[in-house]
């Protein structure tokens, strides 16, 4: 299986008008999905959230590890591409695929989150999932990092770039976040 990369949008405008994403779907290699759930220690008692599924090629690798599995998506073609990439691989009912802005999800569920996109949209995301994510969740994102809040572990993999994981902290210690 190709590796996932992410879609993903700017904040909504307010009106609920679906948008176009502001990261561009580019599959990766199949060795990057396997490496990031390993970076996760993904298992069966699982819980894997992957913003801007794409094709859902994240979420489908974690249900055949299996975990459970939930795709968000603002693009409807990626969403009808990954329910249909789950029903081919036999997982549809450890998985869901949610077509909607990444930034109004609710991650809460999640022991492990998978990112593909940009730093910007990293940053952006990070004061949502420290607010959301249970201390000890696992956080994952192939290629950008986080700003100033420091990985637990930093993997180098093909093509010079990196896989960044970090595990969400007690609140008190939560970075660019407030002791609450």
């Amino acid at each position: 299986m190709a590796a996932l990369l992410a879609l993903a949008c700017a904040a909504a405008a307010g009106d609920g008008a679906t948008r176009k994403p502001d990261v561009p779907f580019e599959p990766t290699p199949p060795a990057i999905v396997e490496a990031m759930l390993d970076l996760a220690g993904v298992t069966a008692s699982d819980t894997v959230y992957d913003l801007g599924c794409g094709d859902g090629r994240i979420v489908v690798a974690a249900a055949k590890r299996g975990a459970r599995g939930v795709g968000i998506d603002i693009d409807p073609q990626r969403i009808r591409e990954s329910r249909e990439r789950a029903l081919s691989e036999g997982v549809q009912d450890r998985v869901e695929f949610r077509q909607g802005d990444l930034f109004e999800a609710d991650v809460s569920p999640a022991t492990v989150v998978t990112l593909f996109l940009w730093p910007e949209v990293n940053l952006r995301l990070r004061p949502p999932l420290l607010a959301q994510l249970r201390p000890g969740a696992r956080v994952v994102s192939y290629m950008h990092d986080m700003g100033d809040w420091s990985p637990q572990r930093t993997v180098p993999v093909p093509g010079g770039w990196n896989l960044y994981l970090w595990i969400v902290p007690e609140r008190s210690t939560a970075p660019g976040g407030s002791s609450g």
